[in-house]
This record gives structure tokens, sequence and C-alpha cells, in this order.
């Protein structure tokens, strides 16, 4: 069955929004033939121009139903100001499922249809989405979410998660699986992963933990108290902790446990290794704390995740 998948552009749109999710639908397609039809849609058609200065070619917006809308994001202003042309049109019966991808979720939740709903967008944005929308239930610290026939995502990159996430939903995860090494993703990023990650892996905004991160992820094993961190960088710990919250915009004890979660993820998805191992190695210590962390951060169980990663 093919679905018809609509990716909808304004001036000033962040060309990877767009752009990512193309890329995965094409390369599902290759895998899956007549899976895909593809448009980029604008209000009135014609070139577009990014924020990066490429342009894409549009069609005009119409009435046509598709499968699948995927609004991109863009500068909150430029995203603001094509409100009155793309939202009467979202609100329509014009759709299966929508995405918002990055500040596409502004989109989406003016045109009333996060309402109610579980949503994320990048964490920049998060503030001024929560003062204009309250009643939307946003959790910014997602990667993606899913909230019935609604997905939203974090900025650009994440994006592409989405997509493989749209393509995993519609043909499974073997083509989704195919489609993200395809275009060496390495590990298609989970939902519930937190978009936090990004700044954890520059060591924060400033790039001043930079160092200790990296030292953390190589001693996953060890404990890591507020004590021994604050140590390492020379620092007491309550200076320690409330700097560290203000340079990445999380709780150390969050950040090693996501180090932790990433490290044994990949091991339980690419490797043979037995579960007690894997939870001694990234500082789990057993199978069954890792097992809790596993469903709260990711919502199955590691044997469920290496069942699907091998399937």
């Amino acid at each position: 069955m093919r679905r018809d998948i609509a990716i909808v552009v304004f001036p000033g749109f962040q060309l990877l929004d767009a752009a990512g999710p193309v890329a995965v639908f094409e390369m599902a397609e290759r895998f899956r033939p007549d899976s895909y039809a593809i448009d980029v849609l604008a209000p009135g058609g014609g070139i577009v121009r990014s924020s990066s200065g490429v342009c894409l070619a549009a069609a005009p917006i119409d009435a046509k139903r598709f499968d699948t809308i995927i609004v991109s994001g863009g500068n909150l202003a430029q995203v603001e100001a094509d409100q009155a042309d793309i939202v009467p049109w979202l609100g329509g019966d014009t759709w299966r499922r929508v995405a918002g991808v990055c500040s596409g979720a502004f989109l989406l939740a003016k045109a009333g249809l996060l309402d109610g709903r579980r949503a994320t967008t990048h964490w920049a944005a998060a503030e001024r989405f929560r003062s204009l929308y309250p009643k939307v239930r946003l959790d910014a610290d997602r990667m993606f979410i899913r909230d019935g026939d609604i997905w939203t995502s974090a900025g650009i990159s994440a994006g592409i998660d989405l997509a493989l996430a749209l393509v995993e939903d519609d043909l499974g995860p073997g083509i989704a699986r195919r489609t993200a090494q395809q275009l060496v993703v390495h590990q298609r990023r989970h939902g519930e992963q937190s978009q936090y990650s990004v700044i954890v892996e520059q060591g924060g905004r400033t790039g001043r933990f930079g160092e200790l991160v990296d030292w953390m992820r190589q001693r996953l094993d060890e404990p890591m108290t507020i004590e021994r961190l604050a140590e390492r960088v020379s620092m007491s710990p309550r200076n320690f902790a409330r700097a560290f919250v203000t340079e990445i915009g999380t709780t150390p004890a969050k950040v090693v446990e996501g180090l932790r979660l990433e490290a044994a993820r990949v091991a339980v998805e690419t490797s043979h290794l037995q579960l007690d191992h894997i939870a001694a190695s990234t500082g789990f210590g057993d199978a069954t704390r890792m097992r809790r962390a596993f469903v709260r951060a990711f919502g199955v169980p590691p044997q469920s995740m290496r069942r699907s990663a091998s399937a």
C-alpha cells in the first residue's frame, strides 16, 4: 500500500528538518517499493528558501488528503509568521497522522492538535512553547513523542529518528533498521531518549564539563557520587551541582544514568553478552536494576530490545 507523505516548508525553514525525513522515506521506498510517495508543500508553492539559503521547489498546499503530514521547523519568528496559511489546513481533514519536527510543533499546537496531548520540541524553544500553549503536556526532554496519531520531535537531527519510527510503524523494525544502516545512522535513537544527551556530549552549553563527561564515560562501572565528580573538577559539591545543572540542564545523577543507559543499550543491541555482564560493566550492578532503568527510559526491557534488534 502506497502512503502519500507531505513535507511542509515555509520561507526560512530548517533544511534538515525537511531533508532528513525525505531521505528516510526515500531509502525505505528502495527496500519496499511502492510504499511511499513524497511531496514538498508550501503556502502558495514555488521556490522556498531555507534558513541556510538552499531552496526547495514546493507544490502549493491544497485539499488533497495525505497519509502523513510532516511540518518542518525553523526560526520561531518565521514559524509564527506562516501560521495563518498553514494552521487552517492542518486543522482540516487532510491527514491520517501528522508530525511536527522541532519548532514545527508550534504550528500543530496553534491548530489545536496538541491540546491535552504529550508533545516535545527543541529544548531551546520549550519555555516559549509552554507560555503559548499551556494545554499541551510538553516534555522537552524527549527525542520524539507519539501520542496517538500525533508525533512531535526535538530539533533537526531528531527528525530523522522520528521518520525512522514512522517507517517502523508502517513497515516493521526490519525495514527501519536497514534504512538506518543505509543512511549510516549507527543506532536509531529511541523516542524516550533525552535530547539533552546532545548537550552532554559537548560537555555543556560552553563545553565546560567536556573532560568530566569523557572521564565519566570511561568509568561507568565505578561509583559516581557528587563528591567524587566535584573533586574531579576542583569544586565544592554544592557549587558543582549548581554549575552542572546550569551548564547541561539536568543533574549529574541523570547524566550518569543516561551515559550508562546508552552504553548498555548499544551492548544489548549489538552484542551477545549476558545481561548480567552488561549490567555490571555499565554500572547498573545487576540485570534487575538495569531492566528497571530500561523500562523507565525506553518503555521496554533489555530482552525485548535485543529481540527487536535481531529481528
